[in-house]
């Protein structure tokens, strides 16, 4: 993914609205090009840390920002689990149909 490509997509990320295939290539492009973070950063201060800041509350520009990427992480992983999961059940069903076809007709 380019840089043009990730920016486009950061609205929807801090909305939350990126799909599990999206969010992957879009974490794996921001935690390794600069110019994309400090953008992230950027809209990210804009969109909640002025309301933060008005509200009166303290905020860790960083901290709040790694908790939001860390969440996006652990999206990606708990999809990922799920489909592998899926995949297995798909497996399993296969072998019992066969097992069972098998059953049918030499049994």
């Amino acid at each position: 993914m380019d840089c043009k490509a990730n920016q486009k997509m950061l609205p929807a990320f801090l909305a939350g609205k990126l799909e599990t295939r999206e969010l992957k290539q879009f974490l794996i492009h921001v935690e390794n090009c600069e110019e994309c973070m400090e953008e992230l950063t950027i809209q990210y201060l804009v969109m909640t840390g002025a309301a933060i800041l008005e509200e009166g509350n303290s905020f860790d520009l960083h901290k709040e920002l790694e908790g939001l990427l860390e969440e996006a992480r652990k999206r990606v992983r708990k999809r990922r689990i799920l489909t592998i999961f899926s995949y297995l059940c798909e497996i399993f069903a296969i072998l019992a149909v066969i097992l069972i076809l098998i059953m049918v007709v030499f049994g």
